[in-house]
């Protein structure tokens, strides 16, 4: 894919959606961090309806690390993979406590030593929380990337580190979300709706269903 055609696909994903954003609940890097690692193999709604009881009664290192495994267990019990999502919680929440002075550090090795914390999750929060250009590669973005041509890889890592050092500049710190949303709710893995897609005459897919 061609730098201009890239261009023209980013200007049309800003102008549709100027601020895009996670659809994870959260006011704080911490919830942000909480909520991510909950994520995993889990709905976006799904972990927003168990953040919304959890986080009254508990949304800080110490709170949560005072529910205790069994206790935090029970208050995201409705998430998939619940018990070892609260074991890696409850670990994560001693080491900010610890090594961190309740802080999220805003480093990928600080995040990256956490329990439960991959370079997909340090990706997210560095991105959201703290307004780094990174690239979260989840199954969306990868299969957008690979689909309309922005960048093909065999890899999650491949296809980061293609599409950090081919996005322009000005469309990074962004560049995440977009990807995101526009594989979750248009370029979907089964039935991609290209007939309603704004990028369909600029994405490289062969067989788009619905347009001829």
């Amino acid at each position: 894919m061609n730098p201009a055609k890239r261009h023209a696909i980013f200007s049309r994903l800003r102008a549709a959606n100027p601020h895009p954003t996670t659809e994870l609940e959260y006011s704080t890097p911490f919830e942000l961090l909480v909520a991510v690692v909950l994520s995993a193999q889990s709905t976006d709604k799904g972990v927003n309806l168990a953040t919304r009881r959890l986080f009254p009664k508990a949304n800080t290192p110490e709170a949560i690390h005072a529910l205790g495994e069994a206790g935090l267990a029970d208050a995201i019990k409705t998430i998939g993979l619940y018990k070892s999502k609260a074991r890696h919680l409850i670990a994560t929440c001693r080491m900010l406590i610890e090594l961190h002075h309740s802080s999220v550090p805003a480093e990928r090795a600080a995040l990256e030593a956490l329990p439960g914390v991959g370079r997909k999750t340090a990706n997210v929060i560095l991105n959201t929380a703290f307004g780094q250009p990174t690239m979260a590669v989840d199954t969306h973005i990868f299969r957008v990337a690979n689909r309309t041509g922005l960048a093909p890889g065999k890899t999650v890592l491949e296809v980061e580190k293609k599409l950090l050092k081919t996005i322009p500049a000005e469309f990074r710190i962004d560049a995440h979300h977009w990807l995101i949303l526009h594989g979750r709710y248009t370029c979907q893995a089964r039935k991609p709706k290209c007939a309603e897609c704004i990028i369909a005459d600029l994405c490289e897919f062969k067989s788009k269903p619905g347009l001829v």
